[in-house]
């Protein structure tokens, strides 16, 4: 007789965060009939930030979780601490919420799935992961201090395949290869307004928490909805919002989450202070050599520095000896990873975790500083700090506002 298949319920989702292990048996849905999910199998959610991208990043954790409890500024009029919040920290106190969906702007992103974390609750972020790098590396931190489950988005569920494995096993010690990852960032589409008109901020909208840990400023309308992704405060243009969909699968396969950039040059005209604005291309090199090229193909000219060559499995093979690749074929395959749903049942790392999403957000975070800076950068992938350039590391870690902090 088949094995019916068996869902996740609050019981046995938090008895399997405290003891790591997954073995469950509950009453199949189709049991009870009408093809709903019964009570016993649904895991309590929550999300937090309800705009635009809000259902989608919710629907990540998984056909099971009931939405408890939303939290948004721009509740600040039908607040109830109960069903509706506009702080995020009253929500984490509940106990019959265990996981949670971050889609704020970004500028919340680090704090929000920080505390999420310390409170036992599992976490799916809406990309990108942070504002900035050092953000990152608290995320990945707190993910293995609290030993709880991120996912960036859908980010997640990789099978590796051999040139994952051949960048993973270490054995490549030279690549002077350079590919180019042209188009797609919505460069123009996310620059922010330079002059723009300060209004009265709406009554439903707590202006306060929403600027959170970023500068407070006169509220203008561009900085609230998908536009704020034009301002430095609250992410970091096309750029930040794009580029986690283009490089997740990219990093993933080429083994660039595993380290980060040392050399970064940039092609873009002045920065301003506040809006995000237009930019050319930047080259990202890394200590084995592999250059990465992000190019905009909306301001400038094209990429032409260096000739391309094909990284494939058979080019990457031929770079190593003999010898080598009879080590490579001894060694294990990577590990495959899974998604959301499927770690907080078996409480492990999803392919969109905190570690590896933060080193795929450090080559944008990157690009952006050498951007605003208007210069080459050096970057030390093991102190997480720009060598030599302390303008450049401000962009890094910049302070945040009072009382906020990692």
């Amino acid at each position: 007789m088949k094995k019916p298949k068996a869902g996740l319920s609050r019981r046995q989702f938090v008895q399997a965060s405290v003891a790591g292990v997954a073995a469950f048996t509950i009453v199949p849905r189709h049991v009870l009939g009408m093809g709903e999910t019964p009570p016993s199998e649904e895991i309590g959610g929550a999300l937090i930030g309800c705009g635009g991208r809000g259902p989608g990043t919710f629907g990540c954790l998984g056909p099971n979780v009931r939405r408890l409890a939303s939290c948004d500024v721009k509740f600040k009029d039908r607040c109830d601490n109960k069903e509706y919040y506009t702080d995020y920290r009253l929500l984490l106190e509940r106990q019959d919420i265990q996981v949670v969906a971050v889609a704020t702007h970004p500028g919340w992103h680090a704090l929000i799935s920080i505390a999420a974390m310390e409170a036992g609750k599992d976490v799916v972020s809406e990309k990108p992961m942070t504002r900035f790098i050092s953000e990152g590396r608290a995320v990945a931190d707190a993910e293995r201090r609290f030993g709880r489950v991120f996912q960036v988005e859908r980010k997640g569920g990789y099978n590796p395949n051999k040139v994952r494995k051949i960048f993973e096993s270490g054995l490549l010690k030279n690549c002077d290869s350079v590919l180019v990852r042209p188009g797609g960032f919505k460069v123009k589409e996310w620059s922010g307004k330079v002059k723009y008109e300060v209004r009265e901020v709406p009554k439903s909208l707590d202006w306060d928490m929403y600027c959170g840990p970023a500068p407070l400023r006169p509220f203008n309308p561009h900085r609230v909805g998908g536009t704020h992704r034009g301002y430095w405060d609250h992410e970091g243009g096309g750029l930040a919002d794009m580029a986690h969909h283009h490089l997740h699968a990219l990093a993933y396969q080429y083994g660039r989450d595993l380290t980060a950039p040392v050399e970064i040059i940039p092609y873009a005209p002045p920065a301003h202070p506040e809006c995000c604005g237009m930019w050319g291309w930047c080259e990202l090199k890394y200590a084995d050599g592999f250059t990465l090229v992000l190019e905009s193909t909306e301001w400038g000219e094209r990429y032409n520095r260096h000739q391309h060559k094909n990284l494939g499995e058979a080019e990457l093979l031929n770079m190593l000896s003999e010898e080598d690749r009879k080590k490579l074929d001894e060694m294990p395959d990577p590990v495959r990873l899974p998604f959301f749903e499927e770690a907080i049942r078996t409480r492990s790392k999803t392919g969109g975790n905190a570690e590896r999403s933060h080193r795929v957000a450090t080559i944008y975070h990157l690009a952006n500083v050498a951007f605003r800076c208007g210069r080459p950068l050096k970057f030390d992938p093991v102190t997480e700090q720009i060598v030599g350039d302390e303008e450049a590391n401000r962009l890094v870690n910049p302070p945040l506002r009072a009382p906020w902090r990692l």
